[in-house]
């Protein structure tokens, strides 16, 4: 026979019990949710939320039912809304340096999505966002019936409700007043979902503002109308590389656990190249972004603006900016761009750089395995370029072209192989099966650290043996990191430095930049000098100029 519990008897009183504790308890934990995600802390559950009673109080005005489950919806949606935020914050605050911004960093999610895809295979992927989507929509669900269940039982005890909460209502605005906490910087009257809407109207409106300002100033620029004959005549005859080292930090240099090894492969570097015959000057720029969202960085090298937020790139590279590659076009060289974790066609690299070719990872020949986001080891880069673009009787060329083999996992690492071995690259199909999986990495801090170490000991040992295999006196070097690694490597207080590297053979192109005191060598020391990235566009064209 069936057995169920009828109404007031002391099992269904328990479970009504129960369900009631569970409803305040999952109403005050949503309410709190956006400032423990924040804070890190679960000591941020100690402060009473402002939300919950506002929402308390919204629904005992309402007396139509109807109307009080519509309004419990939508004020779970709020809280599951700064709950998302404040996780996106987060995200943002431990990768890239800052929170997110909501008017900028939409497009930047689908970009974040292709590296999870790189780094746990499209299925896991898949699983994860799935995952997340229905987290969401059951905390949705979970805040509005644990609203509905308060206000129900505050109704059945009004009395007691209305002293209750009038009690509570006054200590939090006390609370308020005073500033109260009863652990430090844990305020006892929290409001995180208001206040997480004011601060993000307050950055759409700053946002706003900055883009305005932006656009007044992209009007303004002195070298867009210099003839070719003014332009890069300090350089002509020579086959002109920006190599943008994925995530080469100055944490990568300097006052880290991982950095002696940098610093070895580096002055070995410099001993190599000397003894080449090359000449390098090195010091530090300033990036305008941190731990990814590389082409930010790209783009205000090349434009000498700064573009430090996804709406400024797309609004720059829908215009009509002189950039390097514009000026060496100009002047009179082929332009290249090589990047070898694209898949597809760039149209900006057409319709905005203006390049004569572009490269990625589908036209280069490569029929190795992949590393993680990288899929092409760098080694591998550099020997195509070398046999496709440089060897040869051929035009001067300029090229950009991204080292990735440094990017984000940081595992499986390749390691190098003889020059003449290369091939189509199928010589390196054993190594990924080397490495960890980057589940396994990433458990601990210090693997990825270490790891990351390793890649940038690998890209640059690449590329000093690149320069020392292949003689070329007309080759010139722009080397220089785009940004720091994720906070995860890069420490809770790492800057925004990044090493740059101008390597010839050619003394002239050297001491045409005499007057900014760079360091000797391929290794800045602390005392280098710093640049805004920027700065770097007009003051190369003007060191390359006319004299």
């Amino acid at each position: 026979m069936r057995m169920s519990l009828r109404p007031g008897t002391p099992g269904r009183r328990a479970l009504a019990a129960v369900a009631n504790v569970t409803a305040a308890v999952v109403l005050v934990v949503a309410s709190l949710a956006p400032g423990v995600i924040a804070s890190g802390s679960a000591v941020a559950l100690l402060r009473v939320p402002a939300e919950a009673l506002i929402a308390l109080l919204v629904l005992a005005l309402l007396p139509w039912p109807v109307a009080r489950r519509i309004v419990a919806v939508a004020l779970g949606a709020v809280l599951v809304a700064a709950i998302a935020l404040a996780g996106l914050d987060k995200g943002y605050e431990t990768t890239l340096a800052r929170p997110f911004n909501v008017i900028t960093d939409w497009a930047q999610l689908q970009d974040a999505y292709g590296v999870l895809v790189d780094s746990a295979g499209t299925l896991g992927a898949l699983a994860l966002l799935v995952l997340l989507v229905l987290a969401l929509l059951g905390m949705l669900a979970a805040a509005a019936w644990a609203v509905l269940r308060v206000d129900g039982l505050l109704r059945r005890h009004r009395p007691s409700a209305l002293i209750g909460g009038s009690t509570v209502t006054a200590a939090w605005v006390i609370a308020a007043l005073l500033g109260a906490q009863l652990v430090p910087g844990e305020p006892v009257a929290a409001s995180d979902a208001v206040s997480a809407a004011v601060q993000k109207t307050k950055q759409a409106a700053v946002t706003e503002r900055d883009q305005a300002a932006f656009a007044t100033a992209a009007q303004h620029d002195g070298y867009a109308d210099l003839p070719a004959s003014d332009l890069l005549t300090g350089l002509k005859g020579k086959d002109v590389i920006v190599a943008f080292i994925e995530s080469y930090g100055q944490v990568a240099v300097q006052n880290s656990s991982f950095s002696s090894g940098v610093d070895a492969v580096l002055r070995k570097g410099d001993e190599q190249l000397a003894k080449a015959g090359y000449s390098e000057r090195s010091a530090f720029l300033t990036s305008p972004t941190f731990g990814g969202v590389s082409w930010l960085a790209h783009s205000t090298l090349q434009t000498g603006e700064w573009i430090d937020s996804q709406q400024k790139y797309d609004q720059v590279t829908s215009g009509d900016r002189f950039t390097l590659s514009d000026a060496f076009k100009k002047a009179g060289w082929r332009t290249v761009s090589d990047v070898p974790s694209d898949s597809t066609p760039w149209d900006v690299g057409t319709s905005f750089y203006h390049y004569d070719t572009l490269l990625n990872s589908q036209n280069v020949g490569y029929h190795g395995p992949r590393f993680g986001y990288a899929r092409i080891p760098d080694q591998y880069t550099w020997n195509y370029f070398q046999q496709h673009e440089l060897s040869g009787k051929h035009k001067p060329l300029m090229a950009e072209i991204d080292f990735v083999s440094s990017h984000t996992p940081w595992t499986p690492l390749p390691h190098a192989v003889p020059w003449s071995s290369i091939g189509d690259g199928s010589i390196y199909d054993p190594q990924p099966a080397e490495g960890q999986p980057a589940s396994v990495v990433w458990q601990n801090p210090k693997n990825v650290q270490r790891l990351y170490g390793e890649s940038v000991q690998y890209t640059m040992s690449t590329l000093f043996s690149f320069l020392t295999t292949f003689d070329d006196p007309d080759l010139v070097l722009v080397v220089l990191g785009d940004h720091q690694p994720a906070r995860i490597v890069s420490g809770q207080d790492a800057n925004h430095d990044v090493p740059i590297s101008i390597i010839s053979k050619d003394p002239a192109v050297i001491s045409r930049i005499d007057s900014w005191k760079w360091q000797p060598g391929v290794f800045p020391s602390p005392s280098a000098p710093v640049w805004r990235m920027d700065a770097f566009r007009d003051r190369f064209l003007t060191a390359y100029g006319p004299q």
